[in-house]
């Protein structure tokens, strides 16, 4: 299930205000960025950069994810690992905010490569 269109504006503004403090300056985006999508109840935040052998390519490395359950009213945290998303302990966030809090001073080192 989609989160709910309320939800989404928070989410909108939350990530919007995280992007204007991590984004790099403006003459380095073409090499890295970052980015982040909605994608049904999930948040996906991952860098954008080209590829290493073929710099016309631009890929999405996806680094943290919060999927919001409603049943228990919290977010799932995750981090990628090269085999694919992996349990991020505390697993679970009461708040959005707690998540980029989170990923902002990425304590063990999961979120940022």
């Amino acid at each position: 299930m989609a989160i709910d269109t309320y939800q989404t504006l928070d989410v909108l503004e939350i990530m919007e205000d995280y992007l204007e403090r991590n984004r790099p300056p403006e003459h380095i985006r073409k090499d890295l960025d970052i980015g982040y999508r909605i994608d049904n109840q999930s948040v996906v935040l991952f860098e954008i950069r080209p590829d290493y052998l073929n710099r016309s390519t631009i890929r999405e490395l996806e680094m943290a994810k919060a999927t919001f359950v409603k049943s228990r009213d919290c977010w799932k945290v995750y981090w990628m690992r090269s085999s694919g998303w992996y349990p991020y302990k505390p697993a679970e966030m009461k708040t959005l905010n707690a998540f980029i809090k989170e990923v902002d001073s990425d304590p063990y080192g999961c979120f940022k490569g």
